[in-house]
């Protein structure tokens, strides 16, 4: 089959080219050619070799200067927040409060549930360092009120499961007035100690183990009272808070009451002393009743 000239033959994938229409000078435009009327549109990426001046703001000696002076004041401030946090809550201080292991821990319940047959309550130094509490039975930790902590609020789940009772809402609620009363205990015994101007080492996180051993006979009193009922719970629940308050007396006097243990108790000052912390065993029995009576009853 022939093809008329310009055209391919079979399976060509060329086209012929129409040649241009050739244009008359003298013809009228459809459209005014408005082109020229723009200039050159400035392009929106700088052209290769172009830095843009940051060499020239980092050759400047102001500029240097100044990104000198701004890392100095940077790390001044982060030294200062560091200053700080270690000063409210040092890292070495917090780690001595979990330096215990298995022994410690069973010596440290038995202790609190049976605080009557112990005798020596001083806590043992070396080189004017407190041993840490693996060491030392009367050394105050962090470990087991957390623990303690952690297993009221479990044991206070199923209480609440067993009663259908059990939310979400309440089991919170119960977890955060645990802790806000553990809060409220040592931010008083601290502003106690403050208007008695006590000389002591007590430090806050030595209040707050020696306020979070409660929670050790909260368990005691929750437990007795949904195996035996209330009769169980109200015996555990005596025990457990004269434990609590003799244990208290015993521990704070030989830190709170330096004075009055080598001197006796003839001055005013130590006598306010030995009324903070009569005052702080006494506030327990009512702790540990307000917050494990609702779960068994």
């Amino acid at each position: 089959m022939a093809y008329p000239p310009g055209y391919g033959g079979p399976g060509s994938k060329h086209r012929a080219r129409i040649p241009p229409v050739p244009q008359n000078a003298d013809a009228p435009q459809l459209f005014d050619d408005t082109s020229s009327a723009y200039g050159a549109q400035p392009s929106s990426y700088p052209a290769p070799g172009i830095d843009m001046g940051l060499n020239q703001i980092f050759s400047d000696p102001v500029a240097n200067v100044a990104m000198v002076y701004g890392t100095t004041i940077a790390s001044q401030g982060k030294d200062i927040v560091h200053k700080e946090i270690h000063r409210f809550m040092s890292i070495n201080k917090l780690k001595y409060f979990f330096a215990v292991d298995t022994t410690y821990v069973m010596k440290k319940l038995t202790l609190l549930v049976f605080p009557y047959v112990h005798q020596n309550w001083e806590v043992r130094y070396h080189r004017d360092v407190p041993l840490p509490p693996r060491q030392d039975v009367n050394a105050p930790d962090l470990y087991i009120p957390s623990m303690a902590f952690i297993t009221y609020i479990l044991l206070a789940g199923m209480a609440l499961g067993l009663q259908k009772r059990f939310s979400p809402e309440v089991l919170g609620m119960c977890a955060s007035t645990a802790f806000v009363w553990v809060v409220i205990e040592v931010l008083a015994l601290l502003l106690g100690l403050y208007l008695v101007t006590v000389q002591s080492d007590l430090s806050t996180f030595d209040l707050l183990a020696y306020c979070g051993y409660k929670y050790v006979g909260m368990i005691l009193a929750v437990v007795g009272g949904l195996v035996f009922g209330s009769n169980g719970y109200y015996i555990a629940l005596a025990w457990a808070s004269c434990a609590l308050m003799y244990f208290m007396v015993r521990s704070l006097r030989m830190k709170v009451l330096p004075s009055l243990v080598q001197e006796g108790m003839g001055r005013p000052s130590g006598r306010a002393q030995m009324y903070v912390t009569l005052a702080a065993a006494a506030f327990q029995p009512l702790i540990l009743y307000w917050l494990t009576v609702q779960l068994v009853h």
